[in-house]
């Protein structure tokens, strides 16, 4: 019997420090969730707009799909590696980052200059050219969670730098959370967004009470405008964070005098106005400022990737048929 409540006793200690583990777990995936919350609202805005198009019937299969193409990014490929690089090579993360900068910057401004130029590249109108929709849904699918990589880098790498965790399993276990958190809010929210107005119609169709035919009414006539708006921010959102990857960047390699300026004059504009402004206006200049670099430096990789890059594709694919 001594024997037996001994036993008892250590599985309750045992117990214990498991409830202590999730505890911190908890905590810690929240702390770092939140110094995420950039990212995770440019996500969450540039993820509606691969749906702008397709049947309301296609629309949360889509979203299901890179939902599921989301978590496999962070939780089956970007976890363990940022596990390994936090350990055995920091110095390959900025470089990494930057790459992916890179690429959130093309994307943006390529975006721009289709509608300033819409004949400007023939490489970019061939690949545009979908013959079908179901070839469409599945470039448009590859596209977003192409994206989303870059995305759910960005989340996992600023969410390991704010872990504050004694070994590197309660660093795999925080950041386990905060990638499956972070995916249920976004898509969870991108969901709604792009069925509000199945919503509306349905309340237009079946409400009881006027205003709940005019809510209904209103929600289908502003849900276009609203696709349209998010279309732009998440443009503008992959500029923003490409933009700023880059500059946090070269300050890290030691080349910070632009991020140096930008701050400095993010701070003048901030200090320019009354003090109860000054953080929204500083943060406004900063990110503004961290956009136009993000484009200008989009445009500057477009001929590399439509002149140099994106002609070979089509040659591998052919060498790799003939094979």
């Amino acid at each position: 019997m001594s024997g037996l409540l001994a036993l008892l006793d250590d599985v309750a200690g045992i117990a214990k420090v498991a409830a202590a583990s999730v505890d911190d777990v908890a905590a810690a995936a929240g702390k770092a969730g939140a110094k995420t919350a950039g990212v995770i609202i440019d996500d969450a805005a540039v993820t509606p707009k691969y749906v702008q198009g397709f049947a309301p019937a296609r629309e949360l299969p889509i979203i299901w799909r890179i939902a599921r193409g989301s978590m496999f990014n962070k939780v089956i490929l970007l976890l363990p590696v940022a596990l390994l690089l936090a350990n055995f090579a920091p110095w390959l993360i900025t470089p990494l980052l930057m790459v992916g900068g890179s690429y959130l910057c093309f994307e943006g401004a390529e975006k721009i200059f289709h509608v300033l130029f819409p004949h400007g590249s023939h490489v970019i109108e061939e690949d545009m050219n979908v013959r079908d929709p179901g070839h469409l849904e599945e470039q448009k699918i590859k596209g977003a969670i192409k994206t989303d990589f870059i995305l759910s880098a960005e989340i996992m790498t600023i969410a390991l730098s704010a872990i504050e965790a004694p070994n590197v399993w309660m660093q795999a276990a925080t950041l386990a959370v905060v990638g499956i958190g972070v995916t249920v809010a976004v898509y969870g929210s991108v969901a709604l967004i792009v069925k509000m107005d199945d919503v509306g119609l349905y309340l237009a169709k079946n409400a009881p009470t006027p205003i709940g035919r005019g809510l209904g009414r209103g929600l289908v006539k502003a849900m276009p405008k609203v696709m349209k708006t998010l279309s732009v921010v998440g443009t503008a959102a992959m500029l923003w964070v490409g933009g700023s990857i880059m500059i946090h960047g070269l300050e890290v390699l030691g080349f910070g005098w632009l991020g140096h300026h930008i701050h400095d004059w993010a701070y003048a504009a901030g200090h320019a106005v009354s003090d109860q402004w000054a953080g929204a206006v500083e943060w406004i200049s900063k990110a503004a400022m961290d956009g136009v670099f993000g484009l200008a430096w989009g445009f500057v990789l477009i001929p590399l990737a439509t002149k140099v890059i994106a002609p070979l594709w089509p040659k591998k694919a052919e060498q790799t048929a003939d094979h």
